[in-house]
């Protein structure tokens, strides 16, 4: 009786407002490492100094504050723009309101960074368009101090114990604090849901060829998308359904609830404590008596007992490429970051082949230039992540592929008649060149007068 309420529940949550009808809102998020130039850390009492100053200029509402009072959080409730911070004062972010067509997202997007530019600027910071922050070893790496991001922390440093799983966890606990990404939400509609999720899947390895930007300087230089790894092999990464791909087909609406009842829950709220525990499928969570979980409180963890209620499916989060919301949209997060210029080209892309949502599946399902090689669409995403090209592979036949599909968001943009195909450009470059942001840095650094700072600079 339990597990039937459940998915009753789940289905409610997940695929009913996917069945309201929808009017093709876009939006964006996008995260920017702050870089102190100095090569010191960054000064939070700097961040705290230019974020109320955004806030008088532009209007802003507090949203959030922190056990310190400091504001993480604003929103302008006009146009549900949000200036944020995520995870920690080291990551700035910009999520923009929803909109139907890219060029208002883009014109306010610009207003705000520019003015946090001029900014940080005084203090010989950057915000910058990478990945990973390329100085973030000078920083001090700590979460925001809210109840949240505290439990967060606690949880994806606690992967020393578990000694007995049979996979890797990387030393990198902190991540969430120096890796940013780039993220889109699009409407789905119900009678698409399961082609745009299957779909997009399998473009995932396009896209690690394009979007690439996040290079663990000095440690894991063989990866330009480090950010995979950050979440495959943290406590996030446990169960994998909660990270990456959907890696199996999903024939039918009732394989999709399936696949949603096979993801892990690992904290709720009680009162005003969040509680941590080891991720649990959230089938077998609702089958316990209660689950053994810590809290923080006066500097220190306390045990207890957390007993299920359903109103905890609000706490089920998930981290996969493809997101499926509770607002009937598909979140788009596999993309780092990218070069500030080529700000709006993660949603371009996304919109455009979303418009031409079937082409592109007979595409990829026919395609035999990456697939129909042995190899899984999730594991083509891992090959494409690697530094060198892979020899299986013809590489002038891949960016044909890859300039095929990037015409066809071209078509589909043009379509929607809002001249936004003008934000895919730099793709053809990346295409003619074979590059991507991330392989464009490690180039850059090999030259004899290569210096850090004026990259750094380049990509901001």
């Amino acid at each position: 009786m339990k597990r039937e309420l459940v998915r009753e529940i789940i289905f409610e949550k997940y695929i009913e407002p996917t069945m309201k009808k929808k009017e093709n809102y876009i939006g964006v998020e996008i995260e920017m490492p702050i870089v102190n130039l100095k090569k010191e850390p960054v000064d939070f009492m700097v961040v705290h100094r230019i974020t109320r100053r955004f806030i008088l200029t532009f209007g802003f509402e507090i949203q959030g504050t922190d056990e310190d009072g400091n504001v993480y959080a604003a929103i302008d409730n006009k146009t549900g723009d949000i200036l944020s911070y995520d995870c920690s004062y080291n990551n700035l972010e910009l999520s923009m309101g929803r909109e139907k067509e890219l060029h208002q997202i883009q014109k306010r997007f610009q207003a705000y960074y520019d003015y946090l530019q001029s900014q940080f600027e005084q203090y010989s910071y950057t915000l910058t368009g990478m990945g990973v922050n390329p100085y973030y070893e000078y920083n001090h790496n700590e979460p925001i101090p809210n109840g949240r991001y505290r439990m967060l922390f606690h949880h994806l440093n606690s992967y020393e114990k578990y000694k007995n799983l049979p996979m890797y966890f990387h030393p990198y606990p902190r991540y969430g604090t120096f890796s940013s990404a780039s993220q889109v939400q699009l409407d789905v509609e119900y009678e698409d849901l399961l082609a745009v999720i299957g779909t997009f899947s399998k473009l995932e390895p396009i896209k690690a060829l394009l979007f690439s930007n996040s290079v663990l300087l000095g440690k894991r230089e063989d990866l330009l998308c480090c950010r995979d790894m950050f979440w495959e092999h943290s406590t996030h990464g446990i169960n994998s359904h909660n990270i990456g791909m959907f890696d199996c087909e999903l024939n039918s609406i009732d394989d999709l609830r399936a696949y949603i009842e096979s993801t892990s829950i690992y904290c709720v709220e009680r009162g005003d404590k969040y509680i941590n525990f080891s991720p649990q499928k959230i089938m077998d969570y609702f089958e316990q008596e209660y689950v053994e979980g810590e809290y923080y409180e006066n500097e220190s963890y306390h045990k207890m007992k957390v007993i299920p209620q359903y109103s905890d499916l609000q706490y089920l989060r998930t981290f996969k490429f493809e997101d499926l919301t509770f607002r009937g949209t598909i979140e788009f997060r596999s993309v780092c970051c990218q070069p500030i210029k080529d700000s709006m080209v993660v949603a371009a892309f996304h919109l455009g082949l979303k418009e031409k949502l079937y082409e592109l599946k007979e595409i990829l399902e026919k395609d035999t230039v990456i697939y129909h090689h042995g190899y899984t669409a999730g594991e083509l995403r891992k090959i494409f992540n690697q530094r060198e090209f892979p020899s299986f592979l013809n590489e002038e036949q891949v960016y044909q592929l890859v300039e095929r599909i990037v015409d066809l968001a071209k078509e589909g943009l043009k379509i929607r008649g809002y001249e936004e195909e003008v934000f895919l450009e730099p793709l053809y470059n990346r295409i003619y060149e074979h590059t991507n942001p991330a392989k464009r840095m490690l180039s850059l650094l090999r030259e004899p007068k290569a210096v850090m700072e004026e990259i750094i600079r380049s990509y901001a």
